[in-house]
């Protein structure tokens, strides 16, 4: 039977570090605030912003929607991106996606100044991480290596196999793995004989963004995998990426789906804001 990869403990563990730190810096009087903009009604997305609002709640973090119609011009909120970046009192700040219709994110996203860039998406962000200049990092891809880090999972050396290529996790995660030493293949819907690709990874991490897609063709025996995948089941209930009971026996260590990779994000992006703050108070 496979180990877990246990998101929601390696994720209160990063609370709790965040939270101390947090409390270090207001004793030095340098302020610790997530802003999000929030454009529209889209009802998922108001989910999010309230549960990344409780999380900022618990660790210490003060946090502030700003709440738009989905009306609102592309300039209102470039000017309102401008605004966040001068504001003092503002450690980080993120753009809740997707957009309404009719809006462009990228020229939005790129306009964050890269050291309140909490999500780790910016052009300029993902620059630097390419090159190896310091940089907030892309929540998910880091929330996945700190997974494996802090559950005693070797990565340098290894075989790393990662199916799919998305800016928002496959290309990061890639460069991630490179930092830590790993020899890193990525897969995407062209890759020929992907089962076969895929089973010779070491570490085999998912993120193909199509609903239990991958099951035990794709994995050696022993295999450390990770799903990044989130989907709801029909009847209810959440699945991955991964086909769990049916390559679970075959992995040494695998992340479940509710309770893997989705508490590190949130934890990352708590983790991301107490850098960029933190990061205030050195220079001052």
């Amino acid at each position: 039977m496979a180990g877990i990869l246990d998101g929601k403990a390696v994720a209160a563990t990063i609370r709790a570090e965040v939270a101390e730190g947090v409390a270090e810096l207001r004793e030095r009087g340098i302020p610790v605030r997530l802003d999000v903009v929030l454009v529209g009604d889209d009802p998922a997305s108001a989910t999010y912003v309230r549960m990344k609002q409780r999380d900022c709640a618990e660790v210490g973090i003060e946090s502030k929607a700003h709440r738009l119609l989905a009306s609102t011009p592309q300039g209102e909120l470039a000017t309102l991106v401008e605004g966040l970046n001068a504001e003092a009192a503002v450690s980080g700040f993120f753009i809740q996606l997707p957009l309404p219709g009719g809006l462009d994110p990228l020229a939005l996203i790129s306009a964050i100044d890269p050291a309140k860039d909490v999500d780790g998406l910016s052009p300029l962000s993902a620059g630097r991480l390419a090159v190896g200049l310091p940089s907030l990092l892309p929540c998910t891809p880091h929330g996945v290596v700190q997974l494996l880090r802090r559950s005693g999972v070797e990565i340098e050396g290894r075989e790393a196999v990662v199916i799919g290529r998305s800016n928002l996790v496959g290309k990061p995660l890639v460069q991630l793995l490179l930092r830590e030493n790993a020899t890193v293949t990525v897969c995407h819907s062209r890759t020929k004989d992907l089962p076969g690709v895929a089973s010779r990874a070491e570490l085999l991490i998912v993120a193909a963004g199509r609903r239990e897609f991958v099951g035990a063709e794709y994995v050696r025996e022993g295999a450390v995998v990770v799903d990044v995948g989130i989907h709801a089941r029909e009847g209810g209930g959440l699945v991955g990426d991964v086909r769990f009971d049916e390559v679970e026996p075959r992995a040494s260590y695998i992340s479940p789906v509710p309770g893997g990779v989705g508490p590190m994000t949130r934890a990352m992006l708590l983790y991301n804001t107490l850098q960029a703050a933190r990061a205030v108070g050195e220079v001052g």
